[in-house]
């Protein structure tokens, strides 16, 4: 039993990009875990993915760029304030501006980058550089 699939998602894109590979596949798949691909690719992280129908859960297709370094997910899923997210990426962001956090806020799962445009705070999910 997997207690979180995020997590296991995210080691899977981790360790396929440490190793070189230029696809892997994510299962099972979920909504949040789409959403946390869908903001990836708009990043410029993973070039695509494809949900694929398997009779059970489902899964995901990924097609990586290389350009992912690490990612992980935070936990335990802190409450971050708009006016916190300074502190937060010092925290988890090797850098200032590089890198980003992935979010999810009312306005669905974002980065703190859009978060900060339109001033709401959220839960954190992940990480990635």
């Amino acid at each position: 039993m997997q207690s979180d699939p995020l997590n296991d998602a995210m080691c899977v894109i981790k360790n396929a990009s440490v190793n070189g590979k230029s696809d892997c596949v994510i299962e099972p798949s979920s909504k949040l875990i789409g959403r946390v691909l869908k903001v990836m690719q708009d990043a410029g992280y993973i070039s695509q993915f494809e949900y694929v129908e398997d009779g059970k859960a489902g899964k995901f297709h990924v097609m990586l760029d290389g350009a992912i370094n690490d990612c992980g997910v935070i936990k335990p899923r802190y409450s971050v304030k708009v006016t916190d997210v300074e502190k937060v990426e010092a925290r988890f962001l090797p850098a200032q501006d590089f890198g980003l956090l992935i979010m999810t806020t009312t306005a669905g799962v974002i980065t703190q980058e859009r978060a900060k445009e339109l001033g709401i705070g959220g839960k954190l999910l992940a990480y990635v550089y």
